[in-house]
């Protein structure tokens, strides 16, 4: 392992245990930002991106009031080359933590999210009812520019007050699924971001396509 590698890492690693959560920025380099924001648009002009909504299998609900992005779930055995390698990084990342701070991750998941100008995700924690599985939220952001006039913050709730991360390209936050409330400020233009979650058994992949 380089010694670059071991940085970020142990970043991730040590910003999660004391505070719950990490960002690292460069996670992706802008080439490869680039690359998948390819990818986004083969979707698009496939029509893959659907509603998002809240709960899963019997409480699954579209609400337009708690949130407004459109998602598309990645399939790693048949994702796109850009994609692979940024699942590469999530899963190094996977056996790091699991390495250094025991967690017990299994899997993950992850999807292609959008959020249209106007669009938002109100205040939530990252667990389905009666259910603990997520351990770790990741995002990594896709906007190739973009300023605070823009909208779109991830706003983390912490015990010493709201923290906002500015969703630029390249950047990847992560936090505790089951301790911290968030939620996705008023976005002012289209916001394009990796989104997942490191769970602590085997995901349903299929259930999940089929519920996108």
């Amino acid at each position: 392992m380089q010694v670059a590698t071991v940085n970020w890492l142990e970043h991730i690693a040590n910003d999660l245990a004391e505070q719950g959560f990490a960002i690292e920025d460069n996670f992706l380099s802008p080439g490869e930002v680039d690359e998948i924001l390819h990818v986004f648009d083969i979707h698009r002009e496939n029509d893959r991106f659907k509603k998002a909504g809240i709960g899963k299998s019997d409480d699954f609900l579209v609400d337009k009031s708690i949130r407004g992005d459109y998602i598309t779930w990645v399939d790693p055995k048949n994702a796109y080359p850009p994609v692979q390698r940024f699942l590469q990084k999530v899963e190094e990342l996977k056996e790091y933590l699991n390495q250094t701070c025991f967690l017990g991750i299994q899997d993950y998941e992850t999807h292609f999210t959008i959020y249209p100008e106007g669009s938002f995700y109100a205040r939530h924690l990252d667990q389905f009812k009666n259910t603990g599985n997520r351990k770790i939220s990741f995002i990594c952001y896709l906007n190739q520019v973009w300023d605070h006039d823009n909208g779109g913050h991830l706003r983390l709730y912490l015990e010493d007050g709201p923290t906002d991360i500015l969703p630029i390209a390249g950047r990847l936050a992560c936090f505790v699924s089951s301790e911290i409330e968030h939620e996705v400020m008023v976005c002012n233009k289209s916001r394009y971001s990796l989104t997942g979650w490191m769970l602590n058994q085997k995901k349903e992949l299929d259930f999940l396509i089929n519920h996108a």
